[in-house]
């Protein structure tokens, strides 16, 4: 079977999701936001997983384009986490380049799915 990169990086940036929700969850009274960051990390990855199963290729690139928009909000929270402060700088850091890279793959995704249809109208 072969590996796909972005269901991969999506499945497992989920999981820390996950993680960071439980620990905001236990440690500050941040639930609003941990709500937030739960729904919008996780649906990055179940957007592209629907992607694949797509039935056709607009579909397809209509499921990459959710995923990135989740993607940018996912950033918005882990950023508006780290800069009041609600988490230190250390415990976002990896997690935001991981969403970047996340992003640059969904984005270059996105952008090659567009040129394919648009070369066959």
């Amino acid at each position: 079977m072969k590996k796909n990169i972005i269901l991969n990086k999506t499945y497992q940036f989920a999981v820390r999701i996950v993680k960071l929700n439980k620990y905001l969850s236990n440690s500050t009274n941040q639930y609003d936001i941990a709500r937030q960051v739960l729904r919008s990390g996780t649906s990055v990855g179940a957007n592209t997983e629907e992607a694949i199963g797509a039935e056709s290729k607009k579909d397809f690139i209509h499921k990459i384009s959710i995923s990135y928009k989740e993607a940018r909000e996912t950033k918005y929270w882990l950023r508006l986490l780290r800069d009041a402060e609600v988490l230190e700088s250390k415990m976002v850091e990896s997690l935001l380049i991981e969403i970047e890279e996340i992003l640059a793959i969904l984005g270059k995704i996105k952008i090659t799915s567009s040129k394919s249809i648009r070369k066959k109208h």
